[in-house]
């Protein structure tokens, strides 16, 4: 398509959407005329050209008389062929500078939000920690409560229903086993091992108390492989708002990030492709509604397997030019530095 434009419309249409990403409005003939004084175009001359580029599907106008703003065809097309990246070291120095005083993904998160002025998202496996003990605690005669305790002090609980009239002597047995056994393991390689002793029946205990253990890592492993997702800053998309319109696509980004699993897919498909991938309203029916955008990247782990995705989520009109080299950088800053999610 840019082919099609002459150097002409290319500059009217570049710096139409350059404005329209700083005010937030419909953009007239003779804001562009003041603001392209170096062509010395007149506004009817640029009138023309806007409905040139409306004509091709670049543009619209949102109301009667009123100036003209950018479609996702026409954000796709000024961030494929007209976007300027800005200066890659001063956004080097930002995240390195911010990042290294937390070094956790929430905190990364955080600096990327601030720099960005969009929410911002990561989505990973769930770690798979070394373990320190794994208690089950009777509630009633049919639940009981499992603690996990990760050598590095974290501890989460799950509730498991239990056969009615289990012992609490079982509970104990399995408690003092996964004691002795359990410390140096992560979870996955305990799993695996106990699977694999049950299976050649080489468990020096009865049972009742196999069961429970099994049942017990199971809501665990379930868990664990499910994936893990950070959403943060979502207070910075208010920054955004000029008026009313902008407010309901807000409020529709924010029931979009509660739908956490439809999220996740998207990040999952986001994955799949090569470096960088950038989502503008229609790209993907899960921001149709609410002409808003995604930047996002997947990144790394040190066999250059792609583990996860790290991006934005913003109004329609970001910073491109900003954001897109924030997200990048942070991706690869992810692969290349150990950030635990936590």
């Amino acid at each position: 398509m840019m082919n099609d434009l002459n150097k002409r419309s290319l500059a009217i249409f570049k710096e139409l959407v350059e404005t329209y990403v700083e005010i937030g409005e419909p953009v007239g003939s003779r804001t562009l005329s003041k603001r392209i004084q170096h062509e010395n175009l007149s506004p009817a001359t640029i009138r023309n050209v806007m409905s040139d580029l409306e004509d091709a599907g670049l543009l619209y106008a949102p109301h009667t008389s009123a100036g003209r703003i950018p479609t996702p065809k026409g954000l796709r097309f000024f961030v494929s062929g007209l976007l300027e990246i800005s200066d890659l070291d001063l956004i080097q120095k930002n995240l390195m500078t911010d990042s290294s005083q937390d070094r956790t993904a929430s905190s990364l998160l955080d600096v990327l939000t601030g720099l960005s002025g969009c929410a911002g998202v990561i989505m990973a496996p769930k770690s798979d920690p070394l373990l320190n003990q794994i208690d089950f605690v009777p509630l009633s005669s049919t639940r009981a409560l499992v603690v996990l305790t990760a050598k590095d002090g974290y501890v989460e609980n799950r509730i498991i229903d239990i056969p009615e009239g289990m012992s609490t002597s079982t509970l104990e047995n399995a408690s003092r086993y996964l004691s002795y056994r359990l410390p140096g393991h992560s979870l996955t390689s305990f799993t695996a091992m106990i699977q694999e002793e049950m299976t050649q029946h080489r468990l020096d205990m009865d049972e009742s108390t196999a069961l429970l253990i099994q049942k017990g890592l199971a809501v665990w492993v379930d868990d664990h492989h499910e994936r893990h997702l950070i959403i943060k800053g979502q207070s910075q998309l208010l920054n955004h708002v000029t008026h009313m319109d902008e407010l309901n696509d807000i409020k529709k980004l924010f029931e979009i990030l509660e739908e956490k699993e439809k999220f996740c897919q998207l990040l999952d498909a986001s994955m799949k492709g090569d470096g960088i991938q950038i989502f503008i309203g229609s790209d993907n029916d899960l921001f149709s509604v609410s002409g808003c955008s995604l930047i996002v990247s997947p990144f790394k782990n040190s066999q250059q397997k792609i583990m996860g995705a790290i991006g934005v989520v913003g109004p329609s009109r970001m910073a491109y030019g900003r954001v897109i080299p924030l997200v990048n950088y942070t991706a690869k800053l992810f692969s290349h530095s150990h950030f635990p999610m936590s």
